[in-house]
């Protein structure tokens, strides 16, 4: 009886938790809602509920909530545009993450802030670990490691987690953008030479909700294990949909599907052909290789990321099936 009634009072005291998730419409942020509602309760905030950018409007949002974690995952994340409208980039990665920051600090909240890959440049041949030294090509990188500096310089309880190659149910992503090409064509180009670890955001937030009660502060990557290009990461796609390699060359993979649900709308047959970085022209510059090794969430035994392959799989098998195909293809047309 003793044991019951301390696990009782310990799932009140979690359960009595605030944990405010900015960003709580997003690929990332909506997946957090769902997983830690469970046991916390949540404080979902997007733009429409304050403008991280405006420091008084954060932090009496955020004093008045009280919450004893924030999970910062809003951001600009449109790479490109990022490039083009720089001063957005910063106000909102940088400035508003230190606004939060500040604000976390004043209620003394634990904050975990959403990073990205990008804040390296790409040039190591091998996996990028916490301990290496960011340098970012992009706006979007470089706005990005300006947050989690601020972050640094104003707390020490807090989490930095970078992830990459980020895809879900919700938003914009690699893999709704496949499936809206092979709607429209069958030759699909795509490009062969940047490598990185696609991560469904649900095992991202997994990841997270694990390492959120423990006070093992720092920075953490966290990414699927292994890694890929983003012309392999296309092919899995395809034969996780149903695809059969019906004929390769070096830069040209034909792919045929006869069992493939007719509700999807996608060619029977499909041409995907790798072309260079330099063939496919972007405002920003892309990291050739800024894959992520999870090592400090390992060397704690927290590591629970799963194979890329397996994720995948997993992913497109729940969207496909028929309860929610009539989802999938609205979020593709």
């Amino acid at each position: 009886m003793l044991f019951i009634f301390i696990s009782l009072n310990v799932f009140k005291k979690i359960k009595s938790s605030n944990i405010l998730i900015t960003g709580a419409e997003g690929q990332l942020g909506s997946e957090f809602v769902e997983i830690l509602s469970g046991n916390y309760n949540i404080i979902p905030v997007d733009e429409k509920d304050f403008d991280i950018t405006d420091f008084k409007a954060s932090n009496n949002f955020i004093t008045n909530a009280k919450p004893q974690i924030i999970i910062h995952s809003a951001a600009y994340t449109d790479v490109d545009g990022c490039e083009k409208e720089k001063a957005k980039a910063f106000k909102v990665n940088a400035l508003g993450t230190r606004n939060l920051a500040i604000a976390a600090r004043n209620i003394d909240a634990k904050f975990c802030y959403i990073s990205t890959d990008y804040v390296f440049d790409g040039k190591k041949e091998d996996a990028y670990y916490e301990y290496d030294s960011p340098n970012p090509l992009t706006i979007y990188g470089k706005s990005k490691l300006l947050g989690e500096n601020f972050v640094k310089e104003q707390l020490n309880k807090f989490f930095i987690v970078r992830i990459a190659w980020l895809y879900g149910k919700n938003g914009k992503n690699f893999i709704k953008k496949m499936f809206e090409l092979a709607k429209k064509r069958k030759e699909i180009q795509i490009v062969n030479d940047q490598f990185g670890s696609p991560s469904w955001a649900l095992k991202v937030a997994r990841q997270v909700e694990k390492l959120i009660p423990t006070d093992f502060y720092g920075i953490y990557h966290c990414s699927s294990q292994g890694f890929c290009s983003w012309f392999e990461f296309a092919l899995e796609i395809f034969m996780n949909l149903g695809y059969e390699v019906k004929n390769k060359d070096e830069e040209v993979i034909i792919l045929e599907s006869k069992n493939r649900d007719p509700k999807m709308k996608i060619h029977n047959t499909i041409e995907l052909k790798s072309i260079t970085s330099n063939e496919f022209k972007t405002a920003a510059k892309r990291p050739k290789k800024s894959v992520l090794e999870n090592y400090m969430l390992k060397l704690q035994n927290l590591d629970i990321m799963p194979h890329w392959k397996e994720s995948l799989a997993e992913f497109i098998n729940e969207q496909t099936q028929p309860d929610t195909n009539e989802n999938t293809e609205k979020h593709t047309k």
